[in-house]
């Protein structure tokens, strides 16, 4: 491993490989390095959705996640025995006019073999221990299998999620709160799938669940979750679909496949960069699961800032792009945070006056195409192309041919 480099990325999520990809097509001079010594094989991110789709096809991987993935053009949201509000992805003005149901841990292994067949190295079980900056760089210093040594870069950028080293090294603050309540993802196995080919969000006075295919014939489940241990097990996923999936056909769970508890933070940075060191993804804002954004919002972030470092170092151009990328890509996250927790806080209504209330305002709304329209282009993120205008990188884009499956 070199010690001196343009680029450091810290963290090898997909904000970190999606990055390291757009570097490496680019020809800027970089490293990526992970503390961890293999990708985690868990899905946590379920959905790439259709923006983050057409940014990523500056990266040459759309074709592979389109035949890894289930493209579904629906979403529903249900009280326990009728239909609130049904939103309709098919009419997006995109090249992909569904949500694409993708676990985490594909997409991560789509990015890296990218990577990988593009000449580029993941540096794993390797942690950054000190990140100093000065006028003319950053010193890292890093301890790997290799024992402690100093890497010098001329820019790091903090991929390294919500706790990242990177921005507590920077002037950085992360601001904002946390959520009472904590939350539950699992991907389990059925006796018999539900004949409704979407994603769906149940209301319940138990709770809420929302309940989504993946590939290889496994469900998403996410649900709020007051009490039970770290993974919960098939008996208590089974109880949160008895209580809160749908009233009196609850589908049956054979299998867990994996599941984890998790509190909810809602955050984010109050500017990506400070001098040499920058953040993204995790790094830079962390809010409620609802409406699958975190992942989203990271991958954007990390081809946004690939165009303003190419642009910097690779063609000379002023610095300043770098403050540009925190002023386009700060405003997005903030969208993301107000969107995620408007659907939160709807989730969580407690009484069985207020469910009532909300209930008939969702199927009033639902009545309407302009609200229809409008929450498709805010899931989507195509709301938000504004802030994610890029110029500076390989001309990659192509028409996408068949490979994607859209289900009935």
């Amino acid at each position: 491993m070199k010690t001196q480099t343009d680029v450091l990325i810290v963290g090898a999520g997909p904000t970190g490989l999606a990055l390291a990809v757009a570097l490496q097509q680019a020809g800027i001079d970089h490293l990526i390095i992970d503390r961890l010594a293999a990708g985690l094989n868990l899905s946590r991110a379920g959905v790439v959705h259709a923006h983050t789709l057409e940014m990523l096809e500056a990266l040459g991987v759309v074709p592979a996640m389109l035949a890894e993935g289930i493209a579904m053009a629906r979403f529903g949201v249900r009280d326990r025995r009728h239909r609130l509000l049904a939103v309709d992805f098919s009419h997006l003005p995109s090249r992909y006019p569904f949500a694409l149901m993708i676990p985490q841990y594909a997409t991560e292994h789509i990015l890296a073999e990218r990577l990988e067949a593009l000449g580029g190295t993941v540096h794993r079980k390797v942690e950054a221990l000190d990140i100093k900056q000065d006028r003319h760089g950053v010193t890292v210093r890093v301890a790997g299998p290799a024992g402690e040594r100093d890497i010098r870069a001329r820019y790091v950028v903090g991929g390294d999620g919500m706790r990242s080293e990177v921005r507590a090294a920077s002037a950085i603050a992360f601001e904002g709160g946390r959520y009472e309540e904590s939350f539950v993802l699992a991907d389990v196995s059925l006796a018999a799938p539900p004949q409704d080919s979407e994603v769906a969000l149940y209301f319940a006075p138990a709770g809420m669940v929302v309940f989504a295919p993946l590939p290889e014939g496994r469900y998403r489940v996410v649900a709020t979750h007051a009490t039970g241990g770290e993974n919960p097990d098939r008996a208590a996923i089974q109880h949160l679909l008895d209580t809160r999936g749908p009233e009196g056909g609850a589908p049956v769970v054979t299998e867990v496949h994996w599941s984890s508890t998790f509190r909810v933070h809602h955050r984010v940075a109050d500017r990506y960069r400070d001098g040499r060191l920058l953040v993204m993804g995790d790094a830079a804002h962390v809010h409620s699961p609802a409406g699958g954004q975190g992942m989203n919002t990271g991958l954007v972030d990390a081809v946004v800032l690939a165009d303003r470092l190419a642009r910097v170092v690779g063609h000379g151009e002023s610095e300043t792009l770098l403050d540009d990328y925190g002023a386009m890509r700060r405003p997005a996250a903030v969208a993301v945070l107000a969107l995620a927790g408007r659907l939160t806080k709807l989730a969580l209504v407690r009484g069985r006056a207020p469910r009532t209330l909300r209930n008939l305002l969702l199927r009033t709304l639902g009545r309407m195409p302009w609200f229809r329209r409008k929450l498709a282009m805010q899931l989507s993120g195509l709301a938000r192309r504004e802030f994610a205008e890029v110029s500076g990188l390989p001309a990659m884009r192509k028409k996408e041919g068949a490979g994607w499956r859209l289900a009935a």
